[in-house]
């Protein structure tokens, strides 16, 4: 998993170098070569590991010019990844208690459904010969076990709203007195309520497959 600068854990040996200048080119070292953002997108798809730098400060502008190719990559017609909404709920974390667990779930969530992608292309594929109903429901069931490795992943990163008494299980001993409440935090609070509607809305999710 990477890091908040997006680093993988790879070498500094494994990572292409490229610098940005003044003039808003990009230089790859490995290839002695300008090149275009269009080409960075590639080299992600192809699994390429890079960082950006700035070519006169040295800083490490590798997240700013992956933002830039996502921008990008929206603006073509037909090749919209992120809805609307997400993208209002998305901004409406920046500032919020949340959005410290925010980047781990999303990260998580993601590279869960990388990891079940071939599987998921082949059900296509399954459909595309004649697999019928019977595709539609293998990829439906991917579908109701995605949700649930989220919601599982979901109740990690919350310590609030997901211990929840157990119908079955025996009853916790009564205490000899009640302790006193403990203070309100409006911050935990405000944290507490924003994980409950997370799951809610993945619960609802896992509901309707």
């Amino acid at each position: 998993m990477a890091d908040a600068h997006g680093n993988t854990g790879k070498s500094n040996e494994d990572r292409v170098v490229i610098k940005k200048y003044a003039n808003r080119r990009l230089y790859n070292t490995a290839s002695s070569s300008y090149v275009t953002l269009e080409h960075l997108s590639d080299m992600v798809k192809q699994g390429v590991h890079f960082v950006v730098y700035d070519a006169k400060s040295n800083e490490d502008i590798t997240r700013s010019v992956l933002t830039q190719i996502i921008v990008e990559e929206e603006g073509r017609e037909g090749q919209n990844l992120l809805p609307i909404q997400f993208l209002r709920q998305l901004i409406g974390f920046y500032g919020n208690s949340m959005q410290a667990f925010l980047p781990s779930y999303l990260e998580l969530s993601l590279s869960t459904f990388a990891e079940q992608q071939e599987r998921m292309r082949s059900q296509f594929s399954t459909l595309g010969q004649g697999g019928g109903i019977g595709g539609i429901g293998v990829y439906d069931d991917q579908i109701r076990q995605n949700l649930a490795m989220f919601d599982r992943a979901m109740k990690m990163f919350s310590p609030f709203a997901f211990a929840r008494t157990d119908e079955q299980g025996a009853p916790a001993p009564r205490a000899a007195e009640p302790a006193a409440p403990p203070a309100a935090d409006p911050a935990l609070d405000e944290m507490k309520k924003r994980m409950e509607e997370m799951q809610a809305q993945i619960e609802k999710l896992i509901s309707k497959t």
